[in-house]
């Protein structure tokens, strides 16, 4: 059982690790990292930080911290960058290899995050990272975007408190689901993330296995009224979609099993100034 947490914010003091337009990569992960851990801890989890100051740390000495703690999980909080700016965007999870918990848990954070807007650059096995490979628990590395796009700093701004518990929720999700049945379970049309982007998808939505918790933001009798809602909650940065039901166009962000998870996306939906409610259809 998952009791103890260890949450690293990646770099600090002397090693800001990636730096754009003045922006640093170890101020935005401490940020980000304590805020998940107050989630966690809200939720019963005992968190124990790395870091919590602009502390120069090699990460030989993260991965003992961890060690010494006696740890049941070890998450490592990071920003990506590229070779050049706005080359790439999207959010990533490295993990040491797929066995036991760690390859699900990294799918759940991603799709998490995927749903606020990211693109899901997937999950990756680096066994010859230090936080990864020295650590004596299950560890797993997030990458939240890239720092030096455009795109990713907009939703790690404007978005950063949902960030924040979706990452939280991808932990949770994953640890306290039920164990899997000896009997295989019947095929079901769900996903099998915990929260879903419906971006892209069809008008028609889909029957879920499970009640989804969705934000609305109009409906209309005129599709041409839900298209330029559309637009405008596009611009900016929501995963909005439409969808046809009972005779009218429905505008909608989002699709959460969670309800805190679409509470989180209600909430910032209405801070650009959009009337909404959170609907199970």
């Amino acid at each position: 059982m998952v009791e103890k947490i260890v949450l690293d914010p990646g770099h600090g003091g002397k090693n800001p690790g990636a730096v754009c337009q003045g922006r640093r990569e170890s101020d935005d992960a401490l940020r980000l990292a304590v805020a998940v851990g107050n989630i966690l801890e809200e939720n019963g989890y005992d968190v124990i930080y790395t870091r919590t100051t602009d502390a120069t740390q090699s990460v030989g000495q993260k991965a003992a911290i961890a060690n010494e703690e006696g740890a049941d999980l070890f998450i490592s909080i990071h920003r990506n960058a590229s070779d050049y700016p706005g080359q790439y965007n999207g959010v990533q999870t490295l993990i040491y290899d797929d066995s036991g918990f760690k390859k699900e848990m990294a799918e759940n954070i991603n799709a998490n995050l995927e749903a606020l807007g990211f693109r899901n650059a997937g999950v990756d096995i680096r066994p010859n990272l230090v936080v990864l490979n020295s650590t004596q628990m299950p560890a797993l590395l997030v990458e939240a975007g890239f720092i030096d796009s455009d795109k990713d700093n907009q939703l790690f701004d404007s978005r950063f408190q949902a960030m924040a518990q979706a990452i939280a929720d991808g932990i949770m999700e994953t640890l306290e689901e039920p164990p899997v049945a000896a009997e295989p379970a019947p095929p079901t049309t769900g996903t099998g993330s915990d929260d879903v982007s419906m971006t892209g998808q069809p008008e028609e939505p889909p029957a879920p296995a499970e009640e989804l918790y969705r934000v609305q933001a109009g409906a209309y009798r005129e599709r041409e009224n839900a298209e330029n809602l559309l637009s405008l909650l596009e611009n900016d940065g929501f995963p909005a979609y439409i969808i046809y039901h009972d005779g009218l166009y429905k505008v909608q962000i989002g699709a959460y099993a969670r309800l805190s998870n679409a509470i989180a996306m209600e909430r910032e939906v209405r801070e650009k100034g959009y009337n909404t409610y959170i609907t199970t259809y």
